[in-house]
């Protein structure tokens, strides 16, 4: 494959990531914070494999692809790593209530009223018993070596 296809081919994966995101979450599975944020990089991704696609192959472009892929992929280990608790997530997706010893009832009801319905720390979706975040980090890892050997390639077009 040429260097433009293969930056093609990886901003479509990513455009692909967003359409099943988008799938999931018309059928009923709502986002939760750390969700939404995985989602940024790879329309970042998508708009620049299109640009490749559309206006030919420059190696800083495919880098950008590279390095939205590499955040992608970090968000999603990230939010794995939460819901596998192998460390805390945003206390205010993932259950925490901070300085419940100093808060007024008041300050509390507030934080309670202003949680987020879906929480960052439980799996609502898994697949082999590997959770939505999860199978985003794999596929983002996919889609970074792909964008690796876009921008590192010698294949011209």
């Amino acid at each position: 494959m040429t260097n433009r296809q293969l930056g093609a081919l990886a901003g479509a994966g990513s455009a692909a990531l967003l359409a099943a995101a988008l799938t999931f979450q018309w059928l009923g599975y709502a986002p939760c914070e750390l969700c939404i944020l995985q989602r940024w990089p790879h329309l970042a991704a998508a708009i620049l494999g299109a640009a490749i696609a559309v206006f030919g192959w420059q190696r800083w472009l495919a880098a950008l692809g590279l390095l939205a892929a590499l955040l992608a992929t970090a968000f999603a280990i990230y939010h794995t790593g939460v819901e596998l608790k192998f460390w805390a997530g945003p206390q205010h997706c993932s259950g925490g209530v901070g300085n419940l010893a100093t808060m007024s009832t008041q300050d509390l009801m507030t934080t309670l009223q202003n949680a987020p319905v879906v929480r960052c720390d439980e799996v609502s979706w898994s697949l082999l018993g590997i959770s939505m975040a999860g199978w985003n980090a794999l596929c983002s890892a996919l889609l970074s070596l792909i964008w690796l050997l876009a921008t590192i390639g010698r294949r011209k077009a």
